[in-house]
């Protein structure tokens, strides 16, 4: 693949991953509470390994082909990124080291394979970086470099949240509530981002 087309994909994907969200609550929940941050972690990528093999199996392909589907599935996932954001700056959710919470590779594997997050990326941002003409790699191979990608950056962002979860937030429940806060801000920015994009 064109080293431009996967540093932009990067630089796209990044900023998804650094949108706080469910996983980002799994794994500061992980470090808060004392858990083990990288069996946390490790279940989060079996996800997302998960959503990779399906869409190399095809699922992005059928979307890079079809740009009604493309902006469908977009306008669908902000839409929910708009209301997800909107819920959490009115009521934030802050993790307590005495509250019960989920745990082990199994949790983290079922939040972020149901992650709303990972469908969007999956099915209407990876698409666009598909080159589905010329002389380049199968889709199929594409689909997989782009998805090992992901589970790259998640793999730091996440061991990187964890870790300054378990050092800072634990002690500090109004730094905890501020993380909360912007994970919100953003969610509402993202997706007012991408209905601009697609509508507009």
């Amino acid at each position: 693949m064109d080293t431009g087309l996967l540093l932009s994909f990067l630089a796209v994907d990044l900023l998804l991953v650094c949108v706080p969200g469910a996983d980002w609550a799994y794994v500061i929940a992980a470090g808060v509470r004392g858990r083990s941050v990288p069996r946390a972690v490790a279940g989060l990528l079996a996800g997302y390994a998960l959503h990779t093999a399906l869409a190399v199996a095809g699922l992005a392909v059928l979307v890079a082909r079809s740009p009604q589907l493309l902006t469908a599935l977009t306008v669908a996932g902000a839409g929910y990124l708009l209301w997800l954001g909107w819920g959490v700056l009115r009521r934030p959710m802050v993790p307590q080291e005495g509250e019960a919470g989920p745990q082990g590779f199994w949790r983290g594997a079922a939040i972020s394979g149901l992650n709303p997050k990972a469908l969007l990326l999956y099915l209407s941002v990876l698409p666009q970086f598909l080159v589905t003409k010329g002389g380049h790699a199968s889709v199929a191979a594409q689909t997989a470099v782009l998805g090992a990608l992901h589970m790259a950056a998640c793999a730091a962002v996440y061991l990187a949240v964890g870790a300054l979860s378990r050092a800072l937030l634990a002690a500090r429940p109004r730094a905890a509530r501020a993380v909360t806060r912007t994970s919100g801000a953003a969610m509402l920015g993202i997706g007012a981002l991408l209905l601009g994009e697609r509508l507009l």
